[in-house]
Formats: C-alpha cells, sequence, structure tokens
C-alpha cells in the first residue's frame, strides 16, 4: 500500500500505517487562539477607554483654570455633558470588568472539569497498559505453542495475526489517550497562566477605576465652585442690563430721526434723477433732429448741390402743396421700389455657385460609386462567410458525431442540424441526441449525465476544429456516474497527447486517472498552500499481504 502525505511525501512500509487523530488538544487550538484574541481585543479596548479616560481628565484639567475669567454658561453645559460620558464609560468599564469576572469563573471550572478528566484518561492507560500487557504475555504462550505444535500450525497463526492485530489496536488506543492526556496537560497549564495574566490586568483595572473616581470627585468639587461663580456673573450682568436698557432709548431715539432725514434725501435725490432723465431725452431728441437734418443737408448737396442752409433761411413757395408732393413723391418711391436692386456681383455669385454644384454633383456620383462597390464587398463577404461557416459546421457536425459515438455507443445518434440551410448565418443550430433505446424530442428530457455527455461531445467537437494549448474543466464530471466517468477519463486521455487539460474535481476515479494531482490545504488559518504530487515519476506496485 501506497500512502500519500498531506506534504506530497510517499510512505510505503511493509506491516505498518500511521494516521489518525492528532490529539484533542492539537485540535482545539484554534479555538484557544479565537478565545485568545478576543480577549486580546477587549484588553486593547479597555486599555483605549482608559487612555481615552485620562486624556478626557487632562482636558477637563486644563479647561478649569481658564473657566474663572470666562463666560461659565455654555462651558458648564459641556462639563456636564462630558460628565454624563465619563460616567456611561465607567458604567461600561464595571460591565466588562464583571464580563471578565464572569469568563475567569468559567475558566475555573472547565480547569477543574478537565483535570478530572485528565485524571480519568490515566486511569484509562493504566487499564489498557494492563490489559496490553496481558496481551503480550498470551502472545508470548502463543509463540512458545506455536514453536511446540507442529500440527496445529495454521490455527495458532491465525490466533497470532489476531493477537497482533489486536494489540497494534490497543497500542494506538493507547497513544490516542496519551495525546490526549498531553494535550489537557498543556491547555491546563496555558489557561492557568491566562488566569494568572487575567487576575493581573483586573488589578490593574481595579486601581485605574480608583484614581479615575478619585479625580471625578474633584471635577465635581470645581464645577460646583464654577457654579457659584457663575451665580455672581449672572447678578452682575441682570444690573448692567438695566444700565443698558437706559441707553438703547436714547439710541433709538436718535436712530429714527435719522431714518426721517435719510428718507427725505433719498425723495431729494430721486427728483434730482427724473429731471436728469428727462433733459437727457431731451438731449438725445435734439441730438436725432441734428443729425437728420444733417443727413438731409448731406443728400441735398450730394444729389442738387443745393446747400441745407440756404433751403432753412428760404420761405417756403406758396405755389407748391406738400400733400401733392408727398404723394408724387411715394409714387416715384414705388416705382423705384418695382425695378428693384441692381445687383453688380450677381455674375460672381452665379459662378460661386455653380463651382458648387459641380462640386457636390462629382461627391454625388463618388458615393453612388463607393456605395455600388460596398454592395459588392458585402457581397463577396456574405459568400465567403457563408462558405467558410457551412466547411466549419460540416467539420464540427462529423466531429460532433463521431466523439458523441466515442462517448455512448456506435448505435447511438446524434447530428447537429441548421433550421434555415438557405440563410445558415442567421440561422439557429438545433442539437439531436439520441442514445440507444430512448427517442427524446428536445435535449431537456436527457438525464443528467447524458446532458454533460452532449455538452461534452459538442466542445471537444468545437475543439477539435481549432486546438488550444490549455483547456480547463471546472466539475465537469460531477453528474456522471462510474461508468460515464471512465469515458470521459478515456476521451480526456486520448486528447491530452495534444493539448494540456487542467480538470477541478472531488471525483476519486478522475483523480487516479490524471498525471499530476495538485491539493489545496490551509496549514495554518487564513493561509492556503498547494501540494502536488506527480504520478509519472512513481512506479505503482501492487502490495500483497500474507497471512503468518
Amino acid at each position: 500500500m501506497t500512502l500519500i502525505s498531506k506534504s506530497g511525501t510517499l510512505i510505503r512500509r511493509r506491516f505498518s500505517l500511521s494516521g489518525g487523530s492528532v490529539g484533542l488538544f492539537e485540535g482545539k487550538k484554534i479555538g484557544r487562539k479565537k478565545n485568545l484574541e478576543i480577549l486580546d481585543v477587549d484588553i486593547r479596548k479597555l486599555e483605549a477607554a482608559e487612555t481615552d479616560y485620562n486624556n478626557r481628565l487632562g482636558t477637563l484639567r486644563a479647561h478649569l483654570l481658564s473657566l474663572k475669567n470666562a463666560d461659565q454658561s455654555g462651558m458648564l453645559t459641556r462639563e456636564r455633558e462630558a460628565l454624563g460620558r465619563l460616567q456611561s464609560e465607567q458604567a461600561g468599564l464595571r460591565a466588562r470588568l464583571d464580563n471578565i469576572a464572569t469568563f475567569v469563573q468559567n475558566f475555573d471550572a472547565k480547569a477543574v472539569e478537565s483535570g478530572g478528566l485528565i485524571e480519568q484518561l490515566e486511569a484509562s492507560n493504566i487499564a489498557i497498559e494492563t490489559q496490553l500487557k496481558e496481551r503480550q504475555a498470551e502472545a508470548a504462550k502463543l509463540r512458545e505453542r506455536l514453536s511446540n505444535a507442529d500440527g496445529s500450525f495454521r490455527e495458532v497463526a491465525e490466533q497470532l495475526s489476531r493477537n497482533s492485530h489486536e494489540y497494534n489496536q490497543k497500542n494506538i488506543e493507547f497513544i490516542r489517550q496519551q495525546n490526549k492526556v498531553n494535550g489537557f496537560q498543556q491547555e491546563l497549564a496555558f489557561r492557568e497562566k491566562n488566569l494568572a495574566e487575567l487576575r493581573v490586568q483586573t488589578q490593574q483595572n481595579q486601581a485605574t477605576k480608583t484614581k479615575n473616581i478619585e479625580e471625578l470627585a474633584f471635577v465635581t468639587a470645581e464645577i460646583a465652585r464654577i457654579e457659584t461663580d457663575l451665580t455672581a456673573g449672572y447678578a452682575e450682568k441682570k444690573a448692567q442690563e438695566a444700565t443698558l436698557s437706559a441707553a438703547e432709548q436714547i439710541y433709538f431715539k436718535a436712530r429714527n430721526e435719522i431714518h426721517e432725514r435719510d428718507n427725505l434725501l433719498r425723495e431729494l435725490y430721486r427728483k434730482q434723477q427724473d429731471l436728469q432723465g428727462a433733459i437727457n431725452r431731451l438731449k438725445d431728441k435734439f441730438t436725432d433732429v441734428k443729425f437728420e437734418i444733417t443727413a438731409i443737408g448731406e443728400r441735398l448737396r450730394a444729389e442738387f448741390g443745393i446747400s441745407v442752409n440756404e433751403i432753412i433761411n428760404n420761405d417756403p413757395d406758396p405755389k407748391y402743396n406738400r400733400e401733392a408732393l408727398e404723394i408724387e413723391v411715394n409714387n416715384l418711391k414705388r416705382r423705384l421700389d418695382n425695378y428693384g436692386e441692381i445687383n453688380p456681383l450677381a455674375i460672381e455669385a452665379y459662378n460661386e455657385i455653380k463651382e458648387r454644384y459641380d462640386s457636390i454633383a462629382g461627391q454625388r456620383d463618388d458615393i453612388l460609386a463607393a456605395k455600388e462597390n460596398l454592395l459588392q464587398t458585402m457581397k463577396e463577404i456574405e459568400e465567403t462567410a457563408t462558405q467558410r461557416f457551412l466547411e466549419s459546421f460540416e467539420q464540427v457536425r462529423v466531429n460532433f458525431i463521431r466523439v458523441f459515438r466515442t462517448l455512448f455507443t456506435e448505435d447511438d445518434s446524434a447530428d447537429l442540424i441548421l433550421s434555415n440551410p438557405g440563410n445558415p448565418l442567421e440561422s439557429d443550430i438545433n442539437i439531436i441526441a439520441k442514445p440507444k433505446g430512448k427517442r427524446p424530442q428536445t435535449i431537456a428530457q436527457l438525464s443528467g449525465g447524458e446532458k454533460t455527455l452532449t455538452a461534452t461531445a459538442l466542445l471537444f467537437a468545437l475543439y477539435l476544429l481549432k486546438p488550444a494549448p490549455f483547456c480547463i474543466f471546472d466539475e465537469v464530471d460531477a453528474p456522471l456516474d462510474d461508468a460515464n466517468i471512465e469515458k470521459f477519463n478515456r476521451i480526456i486521455r486520448e486528447f491530452s497527447k495534444d493539448s494540456q487539460f487542467i480538470v477541478v474535481t472531488h471525483n476519486k476515479a478522475t483523480m487516479a486517472a490524471v498525471d499530476t494531482i495538485y491539493g489545496v490545504y490551509m496549514p495554518e488559518q487564513g493561509v492556503s498552500a498547494v501540494a502536488a504530487v506527480d504520478f509519472r515519476e512513481l512506479s505503482h506496485e501492487a502490495m500483497v499481504f500474507e497471512a503468518g
């Protein structure tokens, strides 16, 4: 028999085995470690609370020196709140000390119980040793009888084998009990040491608590003195408020007079702004009229060679009627509007628009040609893609049928069919799987193992189309029975000639068929390690046990 240890080493010795429980003490290390971690966290919290408490007391002492000359109302409120928080923290510390005391009592009870159990185990070990000596004496007698008795050799040999087996079992039980005793002794010593440390820590916490109570009494006395000073300050403040009331009346009377004068001043300023606005509007109107006269004068000088001053200084001609002149002017304006304006840049605009038209027409012809080329290219791509898809599909179909029959039997039928052969790129693919003796309409009617083997066959069919250097299976063999596991391992072994397969599994048959096995274990809490065993470097030999 070949044994593999947790570290990956091999043990091969005749008539010897090792293993079993590591003992109660070793098994409880994690529990004790967690208890120690919890106690360590509680102790650190208590120390942090004690440090915070001492810091706050120091802060209170520093503030007490500055409270004598300042307003004490807000400070007194804050000090009372701080006192309330300190009292709450003190109650919390008392509760934690009570919890620690309860834990110590429970620990003592467990230590007494462990001592009794150790005594029982020692008594059991003595009895086992006595039985072991008796068995050894019987074995000696049997050996003596074996040397003297030639006719009953086989019977004596069988008796010796049974006695040896019983001896080994008793020896294993003795070693296990001795390990338990050692474990209890070590655990008892550790708990006694922990109990002593907790008692010392409790005494230290009690001394700190007494010191904090004394400092709290001092702070309470200081707060009472501050309240007395605060009462005297309130009386003085009331007297000063009476004096302040008369001064406030005089101030409000003067402020009302100032408001009245300010209102009168604002009214005068508003009137001034209105007058200034009217002046500005008249100036703007004067400027517009002046500008209009200047424009008319420029037009008269340009068109008729007459100065505007000549028109202004002359008296109107009585033979001209204003209304008739306005009608004639309007008729002439209307005729000019009907003629429209002459655009001297019309030829340039025409040439520019024609050039743009020619450019856009050329671009349109280029786009139409590009469209034709693109449609031709798309047609060629679709034809090429369809051809390659059909070639790949046919190859995958052949591989699927071959692998499916390898996993099942040669009489089983499987196929891949296109639902729309006329448009293969947009067509669905129907998977047909019919093991011998079944005629399922859909894959959903197959069993879990048959579904797994069908999916594995499809995966390997795709794999054969374009093999990869690595292939990973994550517990693919979980729903398979022993017969299907053998088929799965056989096809993995066949394809492993060209690729490497990594299989995550809990199946013993699959683990027995691999070349290298990697086991993940935890040498300590929160730490993972990997142990590898390469079976290719080992020679497996059958171990034969003979009686006698």
